[in-house]
């Protein structure tokens, strides 16, 4: 029920009906234009809408009104629902960059990075070498205990190269089930990270859009559409017919009037430069993506280098399989035979000394370096040795333990000689207030609202168990607090959480109390006594 408390008029802008906390947005409101009075709720469309041309019979039409809006609302006909666009929350989605200010210091919080700051700027400096290209063929190893940030490093250093340097991802544990050899798996990858910026010289025809006049048949069918395209720069304006296919391209583009195109002559490419600074006051308002350029100027047909990026394992594909660049979509490029790549690394060398290409070495990381064996890092050894190598960059949380095909143990499991190849970059664990920040950084990221008591609980949740469980609990929380049809995650909600979902510590103290009821459980209460503390 809502129970109507009180009446107030508000002598301006807006009169007024306070309702009762039954339904907070709820109100009756009339703007000094005419005596219309709308109810909405705020999740949905005006629900009733009164015009009172006479103010005498206020007081009736409003009862009436807010009667029917009573009905309504015990009635429960129809709920209503914002639609809002669907986005994956990842682990690192918010990661933005490394966090680091033009001299490469890091910030205490920035670009979703938190703590780590001297791994950061060691990163940084990495990645500004790689921008420069000053380093290639070299490899950096992120070493840390489990939960410290190494992959969020990681993908600070993909985020800050930016578009054009090629960042591939491997996981060591992915080589052994894939269907193809070890090596050639670890190729690919090393060819992914690998770009060349080709350049070519092409006529385009380029300037503003004046007008776009299309001619449509009288009779569906009848003939194709023709239509006429005005272009213009800064001292010339030409009129150009058009066809089918470029009617077509200029609709899916949605060119128009004002918009600064370029037109490939060979290929009939359409590219939309931005918008004309002529017409930036056409609109009161544009989206944040709008680009304003000036308007060309010269001749409408230039000759113009046009640079594509690629890298080398598109060419290999493309130059190895029947299909082309179709199994670029499929993803089934199989083994590539070293003679293909031979060719193409000579037509690549060709290209350099002819000024047409250049090689862009960019970033391979592979996370879970330990999981790799004697003969990856065998192979890894000669890749970095190559003229063409690309920065690798190698993860690992494991300390002293046995090289995986050997009966050898090593530091994180790599040989020495290859150890011996990597700048090796440490990190720590993480303090109270760097775990406070970040999940501050994760309840954001995820849209939910913490209180201050609970964002206080989890952070100590965080420092006894770990990062990762209580960042877990965030989602979880969420889902407690909405069981209870609460706005805000309080005390309760993380504590009822924590209650549904053990961590390891209490999972594992659970397993030395009741082991001799789980079947082949080979620990002795000693060993498990080491594990827990």
């Amino acid at each position: 029920m809502i129970n109507i408390q009180k009446v107030k008029t508000q002598s301006y802008p807006y009169r007024g009906i306070h309702l009762n906390q039954g339904i907070k947005k709820t109100g009756l409101c009339t703007s000094t234009y005419g005596w219309e009075y709308i109810i909405k709720r705020y999740w949905a469309r005006p629900i009733i809408v009164v015009d009172i041309k006479n103010p005498h019979s206020t007081s009736l039409r409003l009862f009436r009104a807010l009667r029917l809006l009573t009905n309504m609302v015990e009635l429960k006909v129809s709920e209503s629902r914002d639609l809002t666009r669907i986005e994956r929350i990842g682990a690192h989605s918010h990661i933005r960059g490394l966090g680091l200010d033009s001299a490469l210091e890091p910030r205490a919080s920035s670009e979703g990075m938190v703590g780590q700051t001297t791994a950061r700027k060691a990163a940084g400096v990495i990645v500004q070498m790689v921008k420069e290209g000053k380093i290639a063929g070299r490899a950096v190893l992120l070493a840390g205990q489990p939960g410290t940030g190494k992959t969020a490093i990681a993908m600070g250093m993909a985020k800050s190269i930016g578009l054009e340097t090629p960042f591939a991802m491997l996981a060591g544990s992915e080589l052994f089930s894939l269907e193809m050899s070890k090596t050639e798996a670890l190729m690919q990858a090393f060819r992914k990270a690998i770009g060349v910026r080709i350049k070519e010289e092409t006529e385009v025809i380029e300037g503003e859009v004046v007008e776009i006049q299309i001619d449509r048949p009288a009779v569906t069918g009848a003939a194709s559409k023709t239509g006429k395209l005005t272009l213009k720069t800064t001292e010339m304006e030409t009129v150009y017919d058009l066809g089918a296919k470029m009617i077509e391209a200029l609709g899916k583009d949605k060119v128009q009037s004002g918009d600064v195109i370029a037109i490939d002559k060979a290929s009939g490419k359409i590219t939309k430069l931005g918008r004309s600074f002529s017409r930036s006051r056409d609109y009161d308002a544009m989206g944040p993506q709008t680009k304003f350029v000036q308007c060309p100027d010269g001749e409408l047909q230039k000759r113009k280098e046009v640079v594509h990026c690629v890298t080398l394992h598109e060419i290999d594909v493309i130059n190895s399989r029947t299909q082309g660049f179709l199994a670029l979509f499929t993803g089934d490029t199989g083994e590539i035979r070293a003679e293909v790549r031979e060719q193409i690394d000579t037509k690549v060398a060709e290209w350099r000394e002819e000024g047409k290409a250049e090689i862009v070495p960019g970033v391979l990381f592979i996370d879970e370096v330990h999981m790799l064996d004697i003969e990856c890092f065998s192979f890894l050894n000669r890749a970095l040795e190559n003229d063409m190598a690309p920065i690798l960059v190698v993860a690992t949380n494991r300390g002293i333990t046995t090289i995986r095909g050997t009966n050898y143990k090593s530091p994180h499991g790599i040989p020495i000689d290859f150890l011996d190849r990597l700048l090796i970059i440490s990190t720590q664990p993480y303090t109270e207030e760097d775990i406070r920040k970040i999940l501050d950084i994760r309840c954001q990221e995820e849209d939910v609202d913490v209180s201050e008591d609970a964002k206080v609980l989890l952070t100590k949740i965080g420092v006894d168990t770990s990062l990762r469980y209580a960042i877990n609990l965030i989602t979880s929380a969420a889902l407690a607090c909405q069981k209870r049809k609460g706005k805000v995650v309080e005390m309760e909600d993380v504590s009822r959480a924590y209650e549904l979902f053990w961590d390891v510590k209490r999972s594992t103290q659970y397993l030395i109390e009741y082991q001799r009821d789980y079947m082949f459980s080979e620990g002795t209460m000693g060993e498990e006594d080491e594990m827990v503390s």
